[in-house]
């Protein structure tokens, strides 16, 4: 699609969504947007950071990831602890994150994104990404579906670093266990390699102001997965197939409600869409290339896409909602969600070079 029938289709569902639904999530629309611009823009893939560090020894991925967590935190935890109303990316230490986390890691690498990576893929027109969006969609359903049984596994409460630490001290540790990091990743790859590069460092900019301008105007973190299932699950009940009413999940008060409303009320569907749209535009001037996949490589790639959205449920959240939100508002689970998607990831990485993606 051309740039200018692109930016009056924006425009006007911009305008739709000021009259019908709220002013918020007009503007928060256009927080969607410049996200997608950043990613695609940017090529800030989490996913493809993650393989070129494990495959080529290469950090300028990571770099990039570790300064968009940095500054997500330095502004993120300060207006939480300034603001009650805000709310973190909270989810609890359980038996369901392990797995979900493990899995997660493991599949993006095969389905070659995690969730924002699914959707500004799809945006930019890459088939597979296109083929995997409504399959990570019922994924994500089936796990918020199933969510209760694997949490009777083992659990315990959600830890928030903030409020065992307080502000200040919670942000001290999330910048030295990030500064950790870099010092691990620099064991990982040696001497002589480059850290730094301009996309990566603007695209970690803009996410950085970008989610930032979210959490204010929603209330709450980042989020891709919980829009995605909310779509399957609004679907499913639509065509009969689905009774929230008996499921711990959807009958939750703030899910149930949701059900009954217009998607568009959503915050996670409005910036999902305005991520499409967003790389969308970038598309327009630099269309993307893919290679062709074998009959085989889709087969595996869709059923990767399915298992990404089912334990990205599990998980609470992918590498936006688990590791970028979970993280800078002072989650304990994202720090547990990482290196276990950093440990499926290695398995993923070798599968994906098995099957010839």
């Amino acid at each position: 699609m051309k740039r200018l029938p692109l930016a009056a289709l924006v425009a006007a569902f911009f305008i739709f969504l000021v009259m019908s639904v709220s002013v918020r999530q007009a503007v928060l629309l256009l927080v969607g947007v410049g996200m997608g611009a950043a990613l695609a823009g940017a090529r800030f893939g989490f996913t493809t950071g993650w393989r070129e560090l494990i495959e080529q020894r290469d950090p300028r991925g990571v770099t990039g990831q570790i300064m968009l967590l940095a500054l997500a935190s330095l502004a993120a935890l300060p207006l939480l602890g300034q603001f009650s109303e805000l709310q973190a990316a909270l989810g609890p230490p359980s038996v369901s994150l392990l797995v979900g986390a493990f899995l997660f890691g493991m599949t993006m690498q095969i389905a070659d994104g995690c969730g924002s990576g699914t959707l500004y893929k799809a945006g930019l027109g890459v088939p597979l990404n296109m083929g995997i969006l409504p399959l990570f969609a019922l994924g994500s359903f089936l796990g918020s579906a199933h969510l209760d049984s694997w949490l009777t596994l083992g659990q315990i409460e959600p830890v928030s670093l903030s409020e065992q630490l307080g502000t200040g001290g919670a942000l001290a540790l999330t910048l030295t266990l990030l500064a950790l990091a870099l010092i691990a990743v620099r064991a990982w790859v040696g001497a002589g390699r480059q850290w730094l590069e301009k996309r990566w460092l603007w695209g970690a900019m803009a996410l950085a102001v970008l989610a930032t301008l979210n959490l204010l105007l929603a209330g709450q973190p980042w989020g891709v997965v919980y829009g995605f299932g909310l779509w399957a699950a609004k679907v499913s009940v639509a065509l009969g197939a689905f009774d929230p009413t008996v499921n711990a999940f959807w009958s939750q008060s703030g899910n149930a409600l949701r059900l009954t409303q217009t998607v568009l009320m959503d915050v996670t569907t409005i910036t999902s869409i305005g991520i499409l749209a967003g790389a969308l535009w970038v598309s327009a001037k630099a269309p993307s290339v893919s290679q062709p996949l074998s009959s085989q490589q889709w087969a595996i790639g869709l059923v990767a896409g399915f298992v990404l959205g089912y334990s990205s449920r599990l998980a609470f959240g992918c590498n936006v909602g688990a590791m970028l939100s979970g993280i800078s508002t002072g989650s304990l689970h994202g720090w547990i969600w990482v290196p276990l998607a950093f440990g499926g990831t290695m398995v993923g990485v070798r599968l994906r070079r098995c099957y010839g993606f």
